[in-house]
């Protein structure tokens, strides 16, 4: 669709991969990102106690659906090369651009304004799990009728030249929390509960939770940090986070009874303080057959049926699925884009055919026309 658009979505990637910024704090890439919407003709919105833009593209007045495209814009905190980073490590460097492409594609089609209605909503924050219910509670998806997303996916999921028309994201609960007692000699165990023997006990009854094995399902220990560098005290207190996976909401909400379960009988064995000091995650995905047809379709042109992943299952999350949540009659699905990602998400030195930016160009593309086409 253009070979200087496909220059203008890489050198934008390019961009924005060297100018990371993580969650909350993506006041740069608010910033270039709205000169680029206002450059092609958006009127854009940006919010006054967070990052994030919105650019409006077409006529809101004629009574047209409103599609909305979402890209998130934040990185990762991580480590690469041994030092600590922002680093686009997921892929939201890619989707920013691939939406831009979307709208620069569109604008080559004559008279579109009068055609479409069109916001571009560039969310900050997903990796930090808030983003899009901030923007639910900005009243950003009020007027829309369909949401469409686009996320890199790893090529064990979906090679180059391949894509899902929906995401079937699972569900995510993250427990932060800590264990408080008294630290006692190391000659005399009786005078105290060994907090790390709690987090035994934790560890070994969250391996005994049963449930249907069809629907897949985790629970396990991610952190742990308990004592300091006298090895002669026996220590009282300790941090730790609990992981949660599930494939679907419902699985998830008996997930969570039963973890809070295993936390009270573990309280109540050892007498002890388990306070949560954190506790946030992500909604599995409510699929919706009418958006995921339009992208089906869109796949079907773009790379031929014979390419199409379906259905594409992860364990993964993505706070996308709020917008769904939040407004039930929102019809929306995410796009899984094959791209020979490697060596996975979230791996510091993730990498992936750069080809793709365009094929996920022209794909949302063709799915946004296909709806004003119905």
């Amino acid at each position: 669709m253009g070979e200087n658009i496909e220059k203008s979505v890489l050198e934008t990637f390019q961009y924005l991969h060297t100018h990371a910024e993580i969650s909350w704090e993506e006041v740069e890439t608010t910033k270039y990102i709205k000169e680029r919407l206002e450059e092609a003709g958006c009127e854009t919105i940006t919010f006054p106690d967070h990052t994030g833009v919105i650019g409006k593209l077409g006529n809101f007045d004629e009574g047209l659906p409103v599609i909305g495209v979402r890209a998130d814009m934040d990185a990762l905190w991580q480590e690469v090369n041994g030092k600590f980073q922002p680093n686009h490590s997921c892929g939201h460097d890619a989707h920013m651009s691939i939406v831009l492409g979307v709208l620069w594609t569109l604008q080559q089609i004559p008279g579109i304004q009068d055609k479409v209605a069109i916001k571009f909503i560039y969310q900050p924050a997903e990796e930090a799990g808030g983003g899009a219910l901030k923007m639910v509670e900005e009243k950003v998806v009020e007027d829309v009728d369909y949401l469409f997303g686009v996320h890199l996916r790893p090529k064990q999921e979906a090679a180059a030249g391949q894509a899902a028309p929906v995401i079937v994201h699972g569900a995510t609960k993250t427990y932060e929390a800590v264990i408080k007692g008294e630290d006692a000699h190391g000659a005399r165990p009786h005078l105290n509960d060994n907090a790390i023997e709690v987090g035994m006990q934790i560890v070994n009854m969250l391996g005994q939770i049963h449930m249907d094995p069809r629907v897949p399902h985790s629970a396990k220990m991610t952190k742990f940090q308990a004592g300091a560098k006298s090895s002669n005290i026996i220590p009282g207190n300790a941090s730790f986070s609990l992981d949660l996976r599930a494939q679907t909401n419902e699985v998830m909400d008996l997930l969570v009874k039963k973890v809070d379960g295993i936390l009270d009988s573990v309280r109540n064995l050892y007498d002890v303080d388990i306070d949560i000091s954190d506790f946030h995650g992500v909604p599995a995905a409510e699929t919706n057959e009418e958006a995921t047809s339009f992208m089906r379709a869109a796949v079907k042109d773009v790379l031929g049926e014979e390419n199409i992943v379906e259905p594409l299952l992860t364990p993964g999350g993505d706070d996308f699925h709020f917008y769904t949540v939040k407004k039930p009659e929102l019809k929306a699905t995410m796009l899984g884009l094959g791209c020979d990602l490697g060596p996975g998400l979230h791996h510091p030195d993730m990498a992936f055919d750069k080809d793709a930016l365009q094929t996920g160009v022209d794909i949302l593309t063709k799915a946004i026309l296909k709806v004003y086409q119905d």
